[in-house]
């Protein structure tokens, strides 16, 4: 199996060319037979009839000569030997070869009265042609049959002649096309190698290469084009991944160096025990920090695990149809304690009708996007404020669920940037600043859009839409 493409291009161009020369040869090969046996035959006819001039009566009887002037015509530089027969109606042999063969089957055609046939007389092979002539006397009529023929060296040489000019130039012309087919692939495909050559060269730890489109054929270019915008792609894929270890590095070095510190701090107290009663309370307050910071690390490296769940690419495939509604119950039910520290008035808004609302969803995930929503709504309202969750079906198809607050709101140049990892509008509550990240992650796992949008007449509304 051919694998280069020159050898496959070439292949493509020269077989068929390669097939038509072929067919052209052999079509010309077949006209020049034709040629060359009409020629002879002409010969034999024109030599039989100028022996037909010849016959006479002398007496009672039919003599023939044989007059140079009959053989002329079959001069040649192949030296053909020549075979004459002149018969009477009874077979007696008038002049010529005696006991030539006669065809098969006498069938004189054409104004002319002849037959051509082809024989073989002393163990030579022959193109015969027989015709007769009435002779007249008193009498009546006396029919004599000729037959002129000769060996086919003529007519072979006439074939080669005839044939071997047009299939040299038919093999030349091929040649040419082999030898300009292999320049030109070589040449035109000297683009395809230099592409190569600059993927081959490239740093592979490297993504800020950049295909070179010049010189490069039409048909090339989308697949340059469409080569650096996939290293583009994976470039700013692999700087967000830089960027999120870098941030994840850093939130998660803050619980993890005060940690640190605090264990430092206990095992010193253990080592000086003289002094025991009174640091107890000092004691007491180092593990509730410490307890703080193991939850905040919790948090953090589950919400990690969570957006990389969120991100992975087979979540599509594990999409199937879940009830939008009993998904937000659940969520409520699990943060209505959380809702009841504060005094905040958790509320859930579902269809009148009762009627299910279904989306195309995951349900680990669904749970988790509309937690975060829940969570972030009630983290950054004040105390003894309000949040609703509605859940509805829209009109076009689809549906919509939305988590609305009247808490502080988020200023309007913030709104850009709430969906970006490790971003927090407000630096005076707790969070890892990765909430809202994972709900854009899951929406766009889910194929639904997000937004944020000011409430009236303050607060903050999250909307989360379903296409139909």
């Amino acid at each position: 199996m051919l694998t280069s493409l020159r050898a496959r291009l070439a292949v493509w161009l020269l077989l068929p060319l390669s097939l038509f020369v072929a067919l052209c040869g052999w079509l010309n090969w077949r006209n020049a037979a034709a040629l060359a046996d009409y020629v002879q035959d002409r010969d034999l006819l024109a030599s039989a009839k100028v022996l037909a001039e010849r016959l006479i009566w002398e007496g009672d009887a039919i003599q023939a000569t044989v007059p140079p002037s009959a053989l002329s015509l079959f001069r040649s530089e192949a030296r053909d030997r020549v075979f004459l027969s002149v018969t009477d109606a009874d077979g007696r042999l008038l002049a010529g070869s005696p006991n030539f063969p006669l065809p098969a089957q006498l069938q004189l055609q054409g104004v002319d009265q002849a037959q051509w046939y082809d024989t073989e007389f002393d163990g030579l092979p022959l193109r015969a042609v027989i015709t007769r002539r009435d002779m007249y006397e008193v009498g009546g009529g006396h029919p004599v049959s000729l037959i002129v023929s000769k060996t086919t060296g003529s007519r072979d040489h006439m074939l080669r002649a005839l044939f071997w000019p047009a299939m040299e130039f038919l093999l030349l012309a091929l040649a040419l096309a082999i030898v300009l087919a292999t320049l030109a692939l070589t040449w035109e495909l000297r683009p395809v190698l230099r592409l190569r050559e600059q993927l081959a060269q490239r740093d592979p730890l490297r993504l800020d290469f950049k295909v070179d489109t010049r010189g490069l054929h039409s048909e090339l270019r989308p697949v340059a084009d469409t080569l650096n915008r996939f290293v583009a792609q994976l470039r700013a894929h692999s700087e967000a991944q830089r960027r999120f270890i870098a941030d994840a590095a850093h939130q998660l070095r803050t619980p993890l160096a005060l940690q640190a510190s605090q264990i430092e701090f206990a095992r010193y107290t253990r080592e000086h025990r003289k002094n025991w009663d009174t640091r107890r309370e000092d004691m007491d307050t180092l593990w509730r920090e410490m307890q703080a910071s193991n939850r905040r690390l919790i948090a953090v490296t589950n919400k990690l695990l969570l957006l990389a769940q969120a991100e992975h690419a087979d979540v599509r495939t594990r999409l199937a149809p879940l009830d939008l509604g009993q998904a937000a119950l659940r969520c409520v039910e699990q943060l209505a304690a959380l809702a009841d520290r504060r005094g905040i008035d958790l509320g859930l808004d579902l269809p009148a009708s009762g009627a299910a609302v279904q989306v195309m969803a995951e349900p680990a995930l669904l749970d988790a996007l509309i937690s975060n929503l829940l969570d972030n709504a009630l983290r950054y309202t004040q105390e003894g404020g309000r949040v609703t969750v509605g859940v509805q079906a829209l009109a076009e198809g689809g549906a919509e669920l939305t988590v609305e607050d009247n808490g502080p709101g988020i200023a309007p140049e913030a709104l850009p940037r709430v969906f970006e990892r490790f971003f927090r509008a407000a630096g005076d509550t707790e969070g890892s600043g990765l909430g809202l990240a994972i709900v854009r992650e899951i929406s766009d796992a889910f194929g639904a859009s997000v937004e944020l949008q000011p409430a009236t007449p303050q607060g903050l509304r999250a909307v989360v839409r379903w296409p139909a």
